[in-house]
């Protein structure tokens, strides 16, 4: 099947694979401007930029880590990810992923803006204000992440209502996802919330707002999958996990030998801080967690706001914030390790430029 160019507001994309977003600095500039580069659209995580380069740009940690929203979600940081991408891909699309959930979400879209990004997507949470935080910014693109047709009929409503517009693109993620997921545990198990069975209702509800894409995610994993999803009506995917098996990927080596050694069945759902179920490989922080030896939870970063400042994650056991973050710099020990659930077939790591070669063509191309 041939794939179209995706375009998405004023941005053409010239291979209709989005690389998702993945933090904390899972995707950053390394990968996102490598996919960028080879055609697909690269997708910086927003989440944790504090962390970056061995957190130079923030102004105060506590224990080495950065203190306080303004500095987890580092501004200087993120115009140097942007900036350092830009040097991979040139003017080729670039996007940002930027959680409803985080502390201060309207000035992360605001920084995201004025460091360069094309297109904003935003999932963990209905985003009904997106379009207020991007008015100086009108060629910026904004696509929200929904789970079902009731979601986006009311994103739509909202947006018509308050901005006089709709959304660029809408990504649809089913329940296979990695990290967080827009279903309840129960949900994500259930035939009826099976990404396939999410698209027809999503197709009927964007006709009624007018025509913009629709970009399938969670669990997609080959050009068979891809082809399934175009074959249903959809205009794009987004991959996650598969981009985590390379060399560009911003991970360290040691987070990406945790995902390539995991087996089907250390793939499983947790509980969040967030609220929602989230997809990870169970590691020795889940003994921990279990038996009440887990690192103590001080809430340093205050990242998301349904945690309320370290209430929830006091309830699941870890804080979110430190153990994604952790995961990044390699503690096997004690970081979180989000995978999508087929992250166990990942088992080598292969170049940006191959993996979309083999997306477009097959696996033995």
């Amino acid at each position: 099947m041939s794939l179209k160019n995706l375009i998405i507001g004023k941005h053409k994309i010239e291979i209709p694979i989005v690389q998702g977003g993945m933090g904390v600095g899972i995707s950053w500039d390394q990968l996102a401007g490598s996919v960028s580069k080879e055609g697909g659209l690269g997708v910086i995580s927003t989440v944790g930029t504090g962390y970056y380069d061995n957190e130079k740009y923030i102004q105060k940690s506590i224990n080495n880590r950065p203190y306080e929203t303004i500095n987890f979600n580092s501004k200087e940081s993120l115009k140097c990810i942007f900036k350092n991408a830009r040097k991979l891909c040139g003017d080729k699309p670039l996007a940002a992923n930027i959680l409803y959930a985080l502390n201060d979400y309207g000035s992360i879209v605001k920084d995201a803006c004025e460091a360069g990004a094309d297109i904003i997507i935003t999932g963990a949470g209905l985003p009904t204000n997106m379009p207020e935080f991007t008015e100086r910014y009108p060629d910026v693109a904004l696509v929200p992440i929904v789970s079902s047709a009731k979601a986006l009929k009311i994103i739509c409503k909202r947006w018509m209502q308050r901005y006089d517009r709709v959304p660029d693109a809408v990504i649809v993620e089913g329940p296979l996802s990695g990290g967080h997921q827009g279903f309840t545990y129960q949900q994500c198990f259930d035939e009826e919330y099976k990404l396939e069975n999410l698209i027809s209702p999503i197709l009927e509800e964007i006709k009624k707002w007018g025509d913009f894409p629709l970009i399938a995610a969670g669990g997609i994993w080959d050009k068979n999958d891809i082809d399934k999803f175009i074959a249903l009506g959809c205009d794009a995917v987004q991959i996650g996990t598969r981009f985590i098996g390379t060399f560009e990927c911003d991970a360290s080596e040691k987070f990406k030998n945790v995902i390539l050694n995991a087996k089907k069945e250390d793939i499983q759902l947790f509980k969040s801080p967030v609220g929602y179920p989230a997809r990870g490989v169970r590691t020795e922080l889940f003994n921990k967690i279990e038996n009440k030896i887990a690192p103590k939870i001080k809430c340093i970063s205050n990242c998301v706001s349904p945690c309320h400042r370290g209430i929830e994650a006091k309830a699941v056991g870890y804080c979110i914030a430190d153990r994604l973050s952790d995961a990044f710099r390699g503690d096997v020990e004690n970081g979180l390790f989000f995978t999508g659930s087929n992250g166990y077939r990942l088992d080598k790591l292969i170049s940006v430029k191959e993996l979309m070669d083999k997306l477009l063509n097959g696996e033995d191309h």
